[in-house]
């Protein structure tokens, strides 16, 4: 009996977990310092052992479905995937960079950031 609780509670709260990060993934899309893919790959390993329609909605979403339906078969993002996020970061933090004209310590934290994003962005491995 405890066993058929456990199962419930632990799908309940993997649920949620997934639908926190895709929260974090959707505010990642707005703010230059949050990544996106990240946070949607974990929610879509979240949904895969707990809801499998969650899981599939993520599969077949218009903008986020095709990367990640490429990242659960091979673990791998395009070329052409990588180049859209690092112009995407480029862009975001150049305007953030601006924003904050009088505080170098901010640019440089800003650069550093996203010279690590874009570090790891391309350490991905890319589709054959």
């Amino acid at each position: 009996m405890f066993s058929g609780v456990k199962k419930i509670l632990r799908n309940h709260l993997l649920v949620i977990l997934g639908w926190f990060f895709i929260v974090l993934g959707v505010i990642g899309a707005m703010l230059p310092i949050l990544p996106t893919t990240p946070f949607l790959i974990v929610a879509l390993a979240l949904f895969a052992k707990s809801s499998p329609k969650f899981h599939q909605m993520l599969l077949n979403n218009a903008w986020f479905g095709p990367i990640l339906k490429q990242w659960e078969a091979k673990k791998t993002v395009s070329r052409k995937t990588k180049y859209k996020a690092s112009f995407l970061i480029v862009v975001t933090f150049s305007i953030s960079i601006a924003i904050f004209d009088d505080t170098i310590q901010v640019q440089l934290l800003l650069v550093g950031i996203a010279i690590v994003l874009l570090f790891f962005i391309w350490r991905i491995k890319e589709q054959a």
